[in-house]
């Protein structure tokens, strides 16, 4: 159950970042990538306002998501040049990556913590540094794949990866991440729930 718990939260957390990548895909089907960049860019704004409204707080990755769409997509849009846009994937993946490979090497913290903080996960530090280097490899193999991927095929054959197989490959490897640190959640304290005695004699 705690495995199960874990993994509901974690697809919780996903849930806005997922949103702007499902609008994406129906207004590309609708009309064209140009129509579907602006709502990506517009969807993924206002997922940054909820956030904010509703936690009062928007963490450091939803921000860098935020520039890289707007950046890549702005720039797909000011020149009607759909490269941009299909390199936007690999430059947030490499992005991810390198501030977790930063914050390894450089600041000696393992970040990727802050992903499985509302699970109350007790793991011991050498785990989160196996888990972190997982992630680091992840995340620089996801943007070679789509790499490959925007410049050997066709914009819908991209545009499908990118929604669909991007979005499984993430998810299955997190479901692998869930597995190795369910072990470690938090579980509720039995003597908090043990009841309190009537008075003694």
């Amino acid at each position: 159950m705690y495995f199960l718990g874990l993994g509901l939260i974690l697809i919780a957390m996903k849930f806005l970042e997922y949103a702007p990548i499902i609008l994406f895909f129906a207004a590309y089907k609708l009309k064209d990538i140009y129509f579907a960049t602006g709502v990506a860019i517009a969807a993924s704004v206002l997922a940054i306002a909820y956030a904010w409204f509703a936690a009062r707080k928007v963490s450091t990755m939803q921000w860098l998501s935020l520039a890289i769409i707007v950046i890549f997509g702005g720039a797909t849009l000011l020149l009607h040049d759909e490269t941009f846009i299909k390199w936007k994937p690999s430059a947030l993946y490499g992005a991810f990556g390198l501030t977790l490979l930063f914050g390894k090497l450089i600041l000696r913290r393992d970040w990727i913590r802050v992903l499985f903080q509302q699970a109350q996960i007790q793991a011991p530090d050498a785990v989160w540094g196996r888990i972190t280097w997982a992630w680091i490899v992840f995340f620089a193999l996801m943007a070679a794949l789509n790499g490959y991927v925007a410049t050997q095929y066709s914009l819908d054959a991209w545009v499908n990866f990118k929604v669909w197989w991007a979005m499984g490959i993430f998810f299955a490897f997190t479901v692998a991440n869930v597995i190795v640190l369910a072990k470690y959640m938090k579980e509720a304290d039995p003597a908090d729930n043990t009841p309190t005695g009537g008075d003694r004699a």
